[in-house]
């Protein structure tokens, strides 16, 4: 698949997650680790604000390296609640409990996606703060 394509598919899972983590954000504050403060809803929030930015940033050319660069780590810092969700549900049915454990190597799926972003817009610079020189 085109990576250009890839992006605009990853903006499009993340900008559908991110809208998710307002209108249902029960399920996502069941899924946060309770013992990272301040609140579960504190990291629903923060999380899905953090992939809305994500997804308008892997829309335009001009951000897309940053924008993949974000999924990356974005990917990485959610990765705990998926580890604590596989716990958490493991007295579920066992369709559930497939669920909570297929989502551990999505997470692989989606870095390596944003890896393959990243690559092809290599010689996309990164925009600087203003005043850098």
């Amino acid at each position: 698949m085109n990576p250009n394509r890839l992006a605009k598919v990853l903006a499009l899972f993340l900008g559908f997650a991110g809208i998710m983590h307002f209108a249902s954000p029960s399920f996502f504050n069941d899924i946060v680790p309770p013992w990272l403060p301040p609140s579960p809803s504190f990291w629903t929030y923060i999380s899905g604000i953090a992939e809305l930015v994500t997804a308008v940033l892997l829309l335009r050319p001009a951000t897309r390296r940053t924008g993949a660069i974000a999924a990356v780590w974005l990917f990485i810092a959610v990765y705990p609640a998926n580890i604590y969700m596989v716990w958490d549900w493991r007295n579920e049915v066992a369709s559930q409990q497939f669920i909570s454990w297929a989502r551990l190597p999505f997470q692989f799926l989606f870095i390596w996606v944003a890896w393959v972003i990243i690559q092809t817009n290599a010689d996309t610079e990164i925009p600087k703060a203003p005043g850098d020189i």
